[in-house]
C-alpha cells in the first residue's frame, strides 16, 4: 500500500524563479539541479521533495507515492496488476534522477503520470531552513503533505484512487460550488484529494505544513510585503482537517496552501464526514484568484470541454 506524497514534480517557463521564491518565501532549501536543470527543492532530510523542469508551458509531470519498503512496493505493484493497471518499472537513469531505490510508474484514467517508489535518499540533519524559522516543516512518516488533483469526473476519481489504488476516504466536502473528495494513506487527514471541474485535469494545489504558528505568521508577513507573489486565498481554518493556512502564489500556476495544526486521523476510530463549506472562517478570494483560478491543469481530450 502507499504509505505517503512523496515528491511532486511540475514544469514552468519559470523555474528558476523558484530559487528565490523557495527559500526566500516559503524558507525551503534548493537540493542539486536535476539533469534537466530542473529546480529541487528540499523541506526536510529527503533528497528533496519538489523538483521544477524547465518547459516552455506549465505542467504537472508526475506525482511520487512511497510505500515502506520493497516487499510492499513489490507486492502492490502486482495487486495493482491483478486489477488491471498497466504499470512500468522505471530505468537506471530514472532512479538516480528521482533519488530512489526502485520506481513503478503509471498514468490514471486522467492522463496524470504517477511513481510509485521505496527506498527514498535522506541524509540525516541535512535541512536548514532558507530563512528564520522557529520550527521544521512537518514531514516525517506524513509525507511530503497532500496534493489536490483537478478531475473531470468524482465518480470515476473514486472509482480508481479508493477502489482501485486504496486511498481511504477522510471526508467529501460538497455544495453547489465545491465538489471534492479527500483520502489519507497515513495519519495526516488527507494526503490526496480530488476536485470536479467537468473536462479539466491537473493539479490545483500543494500543501505544506509547518509545525510552529509563528511560521505561518511570518509567511503571511513576507507574502503580503512581496511585491511579485499574492496571498490568493486569506488566513482561514478548514472544516475538515482543521488546518488554519494561507493560499499562495507561486512563479508557476500551481498555489501552495502554506498551513499549520492539521489534524491526525486514525483508520481505527475515524468516522468520515461530509461538510457544505470548506473552510469554517476566512479563506477570502483576492481579486487575483477571482481573475485566473490558480492551478496546472488542461482540457482533457474527449471531453465536452475539449470540443
Amino acid at each position: 500500500m502507499i504509505s505517503q506524497l512523496a515528491y511532486l514534480g511540475i514544469a514552468s517557463p519559470k523555474a528558476e524563479e523558484w530559487r528565490q521564491y523557495a527559500t526566500r518565501l516559503l524558507g525551503a532549501v534548493l537540493a542539486e539541479d536535476g539533469s534537466d536543470g530542473a529546480v529541487r527543492v528540499k523541506v526536510d532530510d529527503a533528497g528533496y521533495r519538489i523538483a521544477v523542469h524547465p518547459a516552455a508551458e506549465d505542467e504537472l509531470r508526475y506525482v511520487g507515492w512511497a510505500c515502506n519498503n520493497e516487499t510492499a512496493l513489490r507486492s502492490y505493484v502486482a495487486e495493482l496488476r491483478a486489477k488491471g493497471v498497466e504499470l512500468h518499472e522505471g530505468d537506471a537513469e530514472v532512479l538516480k534522477e528521482r533519488q530512489v531505490a526502485e520506481l513503478y510508474w503509471f498514468t490514471d484514467p486522467f492522463g496524470n503520470r504517477h511513481e510509485l517508489v521505496w527506498g527514498q535518499h535522506s541524509t540525516p540533519n541535512s535541512f536548514f531552513p532558507g530563512r528564520p524559522m522557529r520550527g521544521r516543516f512537518v514531514t516525517g512518516d506524513l509525507g511530503l503533505g497532500h496534493v489536490v488533483l483537478i478531475v473531470p469526473d468524482l465518480q470515476a476519481a473514486d472509482d480508481f484512487y479508493a477502489a482501485t489504488l486504496g486511498f481511504r476516504l477522510s471526508d467529501r466536502v460538497k455544495s453547489d460550488i465545491f465538489n471534492l473528495r479527500f483520502y489519507h494513506c497515513n495519519g495526516r487527514h488527507h494526503s490526496l484529494a480530488v476536485a470536479e471541474i467537468p473536462g479539466m485535469t491537473g493539479i490545483n494545489h500543494l500543501m505544506l505544513e509547518v509545525e510552529s504558528f509563528d511560521d505561518l505568521g511570518t509567511a503571511i508577513d513576507l507574502f503580503t510585503e512581496d511585491a511579485d507573489r499574492e496571498i490568493l486565498l486569506s488566513l482561514g481554518r478548514h472544516t475538515n482537517d482543521l488546518m488554519t493556512s494561507i493560499y499562495v502564489q507561486t512563479p508557476s500556476s500551481l498555489q501552495i496552501e502554506y498551513g499549520h495544526g492539521g489534524i491526525a486521523v486514525d483508520d481505527l476510530t475515524w468516522v468520515a464526514g461530509s461538510h457544505d463549506l470548506p473552510s469554517i472562517w476566512g479563506h477570502h478570494r483576492s481579486q487575483a484568484y477571482i481573475d485566473g483560478p490558480p492551478g496546472i491543469f488542461r482540457e482533457l481530450e474527449g471531453t465536452e470541454a475539449a470540443q
